[in-house]
């Protein structure tokens, strides 16, 4: 079955071009005109992705994403516009898995976009070199590559792919730092360029997510200068 990838975004222009060079490589596209629109659409018939763009009539990109992430953990990439640090490290805050700013290449949309359909599903298939069954079990930490679920002290976490294959690169060894890059690698993949502030950023909003369902969690450490580390319970 082809992918469906939902498109939102009130240029046109951008949805006709967008859309058919998503066809042509065999994706199933869905296209929005405004926030309202796609979150009705969504919810009725979820996609396998969304590519949303920000600045939208009748309801925003981020306002959206803040809906969608009430119900959903389905891979999002944010549209910012160019040098706008505040909308993507809003967009990410809320739970983006990635984004591309404007004006951009569709081309790198499109490796963009199959980088984290990859992602997603290897987020939710049995991972080489872990316990039979898919299980990664770290003190009270438990993730579940098959069904893609994290459960802390009995009680789930909703992350993200991005979320949940960051927290797999922490927990798979606990106690050794990571930096950055090793952590890009790890949530997106050889060959992508994502800059720091992102893995930051998702790392704020990992914790936050934890805390929800435990405000004494405190098992991503920073190490100012080198990077992080999973500490087991």
């Amino acid at each position: 079955m082809p992918h469906t990838i939902a498109l939102v975004d009130d240029d046109r222009n951008i949805l006709t071009s967008v859309s058919m060079t998503l066809e042509q490589e065999g994706f199933t596209v869905r296209t929005y005109t405004d926030g309202e629109s796609a979150l009705q659409g969504l919810m009725a018939r979820p996609a396998d992705l969304a590519v949303l763009d920000i600045k939208m009539p009748r309801m925003d990109g981020m306002e959206l994403l803040q809906r969608l992430r009430q119900r959903s953990a389905m891979p999002v990439i944010f549209l910012t516009s160019k040098d706008d640090e505040l909308d993507e490290l809003m967009g990410l805050r809320l739970g983006a898995d990635d984004y591309i700013t404007k004006p951009f290449s569709q081309r790198l949309l499109l490796e963009r976009i199959r980088a984290l359909l990859r992602r997603n599903e290897a987020g939710r298939a049995e991972g080489s070199g872990t316990p039979a069954g898919g299980i990664i079990a770290r003190g009270d930490l438990m993730l579940d590559e098959t069904k893609h679920t994290c459960m802390w002290k009995g009680k789930q976490v909703q992350l993200t792919v991005t979320e949940f294959l960051l927290v797999k690169a922490l927990a798979v060894r606990p106690g050794m730092v990571k930096n950055r890059d090793q952590l890009i690698d790890g949530a997106y993949g050889e060959n992508i360029y994502v800059d720091d502030r992102t893995i930051d950023s998702h790392v704020k909003r990992v914790r936050k997510k934890f805390r929800q369902v435990d405000d004494d969690f405190a098992q991503i450490e920073t190490l100012y200068g080198l990077g992080y580390r999973y500490k087991e319970a």
